[in-house]
């Protein structure tokens, strides 16, 4: 447990950080909502429900993630200039991209990393047998991810525009939250698969 708390002061110490030069505080303030919840909800579950190991990474990396893409407000993370630094050329012009796509990556993660910690809780809490809970993971996954658009839709109607547009990161994509939904989908489904493969269903009895 305290190498789990060492890795969450961790996360908490990348927040105040991540306001150094960012080119929206502002909106940033707005994202780190979301960050220290997912803060919030992590250290409750490492004191009162003791995850596995693997549900604990799972949940700290997805955090990473957002912390990451906060910084940026998710439209401007410059993985590009990352990928220009080191070898040249940027993802979007390999793939054709238009537009920043991290938010898709951490869309796709949200179904990826989801699925273990609720099949988890659905075990010990639910009474479920591994498989079961395994594939009930994915509609906790899709669940939260709906209820997550809803909140976005909301804070298109109440805020201005251009607040909306920053937290929403749409991008001028009409379908974004259909899309979003979809790479969720399938980040659960591989994730699934992958307990099948790797723990058998079931990360508690592989948490040795």
């Amino acid at each position: 447990m305290r190498f789990q708390f060492i890795l969450i002061g961790l996360l908490l110490a990348a927040v105040p950080l991540s306001f150094i030069g960012a080119p929206y505080p502002q909106e940033l303030v707005l994202q780190h909502t979301a960050t220290l919840f997912g803060l919030a909800c992590l250290v409750a579950a490492v004191v009162f429900t003791k995850p596995t190991k693997l549900s604990f990474v799972c949940v700290w990396i997805f955090i990473v993630l957002h912390i990451i893409g906060a910084r940026w407000i998710y439209s401007f993370v410059p993985y590009d200039d990352l990928a220009e630094y080191l070898t040249g050329s940027t993802v979007s012009d390999y793939f054709g991209w238009q537009r920043n796509h991290y938010d898709r990556l951490v869309h796709f993660a949200s179904g990826l990393l989801g699925v273990p910690p609720a099949s988890e809780l659905l075990q010990k809490y639910g009474g479920m047998r591994p498989l079961g809970a395994t594939l009930m993971g994915i509609s906790c996954i899709m669940t939260i991810g709906a209820g997550y658009e809803i909140f976005e839709w909301q804070i298109a109607v109440r805020l201005a525009p251009g607040q909306a547009e920053a937290y929403n990161g749409q991008q001028g994509d009409l379908w974004d939250p259909q899309k979003d939904m979809a790479l969720a989908l399938l980040g659960s489904v591989v994730s699934v698969v992958s307990a099948g493969l790797l723990f058998r269903w079931s990360p508690i009895a592989n948490d040795r």
